[in-house]
């Protein structure tokens, strides 16, 4: 033993004076260095044995007995305590992993345009910045074009709210008849034009959610640059975690995967515009106030699937009885066509050509998806059901038919 400690000593000092190789105890943790070390002496001389030129920190060691009950034990125990913490992480970081998922989404579906110029011989980060300075130039022009007279016509909105309730609610109405029952024109008018104390809470609350939804917007377009930028690294790497043996059909599923989503994107946005401008003209010839307020707020519900665009097209339908029972009906009419026209026409061939989800599907999807994570789950449980239809399709029923 003493002789070992020596060794061991000896090679811990011809380390110090510049060895290149590596020894049992190294030279920069736990200095200095003595012979004082008991019984980890003799492992350290073994260990210096074991440091060599091709294996400098040893060769492996024997497996461990995988059968033996106490390897058996911890290995369930620390994988149902590896489960519980991973659960925990998704609860407590749910909110910032769903900004994460929308920016990777948004960044998918910007992809086909920024694959398309980069095939032309431009660069990625040139086709990205393209992408990018195009899309906040249209966002931007608009808003400057749209703010002005969006918060003139709300301002109106908001005054002229509380007159046009008894007009709604006249007792030959519907709603009317339910105000009657369960007196729901007092409780409006009172959030309408309540108190200071009220507006005070209300106008905080409103900073509230403003701020909320300035700084989430943000950090989603900020993420979605940096997804977009390194998105073909990114994939590479996803399909790292695949075997090898597996990997040419992963790519070629995953691919398609990363298409339909794309796709859906681009085509939802359009589909969401032409509603807006629709809205806008109808809206204008009918005669309605608030005509860019209501175009905007039916362009941003027609971006949720299935049911968006109908309850907005209630909303302009409520703001249209205000004004006369005429104007509603026009209004109720337009939509009801509009909604045909959308469902058997823009959606099919702008979005069915991509995804081919079943119209059951559809429905059942966006409403998990919206009971879920709301309104961004119900704009990407479409694509997602896509995605499980075509891996289901591909992946599963093979196996289950071969079984």
């Amino acid at each position: 033993m003493a002789a070992a400690r020596d060794h061991s000593y000896e090679r811990r000092k011809n380390a110090g004076k510049g060895s290149a190789r590596r020894t049992g105890h190294h030279v920069l943790v736990a200095q200095p260095h003595t012979r004082d070390e008991g019984p980890v002496a003799i492992a350290e001389a073994v260990a210096a044995q074991m440091s060599t030129a091709e294996h400098a920190l040893g060769r492996p060691g024997r497996p461990v007995n995988r059968r033996s009950p106490f390897f058996v034990g911890m290995t369930a125990t620390a994988g149902v305590a590896a489960m519980a913490g991973v659960v925990e992480m998704i609860i407590t970081v749910r909110d910032v992993l769903v900004l994460i998922g929308l920016a990777l989404f948004l960044a998918i579906g910007l992809e086909p345009a920024v694959s398309a110029m980069s095939r032309r011989k431009i660069p990625r980060w040139a086709a990205v910045t393209i992408a990018l300075v195009t899309g906040l130039a249209v966002v931007g022009g608009f808003l400057a074009a749209a703010v002005p007279p969006l918060a003139r016509q709300a301002s109106q909105f908001l005054t002229q709210a509380p007159a046009m309730l008894p007009r709604v609610f006249g007792h030959n109405s519907v709603l009317g008849q339910l105000d009657d029952r369960f007196h729901l024109q007092p409780r409006l008018q009172q959030m309408l034009s309540g108190d200071g104390s009220g507006l005070v809470n209300g106008l905080l609350g409103a900073g509230q959610v403003v701020f909320s939804a300035l700084s989430g917007t943000l950090i989603v377009i900020v993420l979605t640059v940096y997804f977009l930028a390194d998105l073909p690294r990114i994939r590479a790497n996803l399909y790292r975690l695949v075997p090898h043996s597996r990997r040419p059909r992963a790519i070629l599923l995953g691919d398609e995967i990363f298409a339909k989503v794309g796709g859906y994107v681009l085509g939802n946005l359009l589909i969401s515009l032409i509603a807006g401008v629709l809205t806008f003209v109808a809206v204008l010839l009918v005669g309605l106030p608030y005509p860019l307020l209501l175009s905007i707020f039916v362009a941003l519900l027609d971006l949720v699937p299935v049911i968006g665009s109908t309850i907005a097209g209630g909303v302009v339908c409520l703001v249209a009885l205000s004004v006369s029972l005429p104007a509603c009906a026009a209004v109720t009419g337009f939509f009801v066509a509009y909604r045909l026209v959308e469902d058997y026409l823009l959606v099919p061939r702008i979005i069915g050509r991509v995804l081919k989800v079943p119209a059951l599907i559809t429905v059942v999807a966006v409403l998990v998806g919206g009971a879920l994570l709301g309104i961004v789950g119900a704009l990407v449980a479409i694509p997602v059901a896509a995605a499980l239809l075509l891996l289901a399709r591909e992946v599963l029923f093979p196996r289950l038919d071969q079984a």
